[in-house]
């Protein structure tokens, strides 16, 4: 997977986060988080999901935006 994702995780996770996501813009959808942005691939994704889980964060959803698979 490549282009545009979105990852919504449950809670809210402080803005300051956003560089150690290599750029995500973070935003809140109610009491959740909003990660979007590009991947290059994916072990740029499966990188940002480990670093989601070494957060202890539940993951709500994973999605494609506007791709092509």
């Amino acid at each position: 997977m490549k282009g545009k994702i979105e990852i919504i995780v449950e809670g809210h996770l402080d803005k300051k986060w956003a560089d150690w996501f290599n750029g995500m813009v973070i935003s809140y959808d109610g009491t959740n988080t909003r990660l979007s942005g590009n991947i290059i691939d994916e072990a740029h994704l499966h990188g940002i999901l480990n670093q989601l889980r070494d957060l202890n964060l539940k993951l709500v959803s994973v999605n494609s935006v506007g791709n092509k698979i």
